[in-house]
């Protein structure tokens, strides 16, 4: 091996390495002050009503360059806010979240589908009063860059499905009050 081709080898692994430390993947936290899951469904056909969870925690994995990522979410679903403390307390019964025996709902992905280098949808398995089943999150809006005050990087992204609340055990007053529930949420998580 020439001189010449020795360098360009050392150059190729060098390259190749670089490439492999920058396409690890980051993990990031949630950050509870930016994310909030909201819930909307039919109230008699009288309006759309919208709550929404003050306590979520968890974890985001992002890989840019190799379009891969994983979603792990805890909700607590004793701060469930209705705008109402009454109807906090009835929301949270037996027929409804039943918090009492399922203090948590969480999220854990299956796959994350990008489209033009940004997560596009999300699969996985979601868990509400000890039920588990596979929803489908569409991604709305997506950003990765470096937070402008905590000078780390960061992720935000905005997502919904849409369940049935009765296969989740909460089917009470059906169909007058809509069973199908819509499930935003708007996350923002800063690499650890």
């Amino acid at each position: 091996m020439t001189k010449l081709n020795r360098i360009a080898a050392a150059l190729a692994f060098t390259t190749l390495a670089v490439t492999t430390a920058m396409a690890a993947p980051k993990t990031f936290e949630i950050d509870g002050s930016h994310t909030f899951p909201r819930f909307s469904y039919s109230h008699f056909g009288y309006s759309t009503q919208v709550s929404r969870f003050d306590s979520t925690t968890g974890s985001v994995v992002f890989d840019a360059d190799a379009k891969t990522g994983s979603v792990d979410i805890s909700i607590d679903m004793k701060s469930v806010n209705t705008g109402f403390a009454d109807f906090n307390g009835h929301i949270q019964g037996e027929d409804f979240l039943d918090t009492a025996k399922f203090p948590k709902a969480t999220f854990k992905s299956t796959k994350v589908n990008f489209q033009d280098g940004k997560p596009a949808s999300i699969e996985g398995q979601l868990t509400i009063k000890g039920i588990t089943k596979a929803v489908n999150l569409t991604v709305t809006s997506f950003q990765a860059m470096a937070h402008p005050m905590l000078k780390k990087d960061a992720i935000g992204a905005n997502a919904f499905t849409v369940i049935k609340r009765s296969e989740f055990n909460a089917g009470k007053y059906a169909p007058y009050v809509g069973d199908e529930v819509r499930i935003d949420i708007a996350l923002e998580a800063i690499q650890k």
